[in-house]
């Protein structure tokens, strides 16, 4: 599996994981309380996911370049 592919499977599962939270931030399970991932920390993530497999796709040529001019 490349580096894409993981970023677009780990993409898929952090919208999945966002969607859950959507649904339902806490919930019981027998005797428990669980409570999921803080949804801004999800959605941080699903931004770093996307740029990264956008760069990714692109062949990581939206890099920006500085230049420092020289007067010789």
């Amino acid at each position: 599996m490349d580096q894409l592919e993981r970023a677009e499977k780990r993409l898929e599962l952090y919208y999945k994981a966002e969607e859950a939270i959507l649904t339902g931030q806490e919930y019981t399970l027998g005797t428990k309380r669980l409570r999921r991932a803080d949804l801004e920390d999800v959605q941080a993530m699903i931004l770093k996911l996307e740029a990264q497999v956008k760069s990714l796709k692109s062949g990581g040529k939206n890099r920006a370049l500085r230049g420092v001019p020289l007067d010789i």
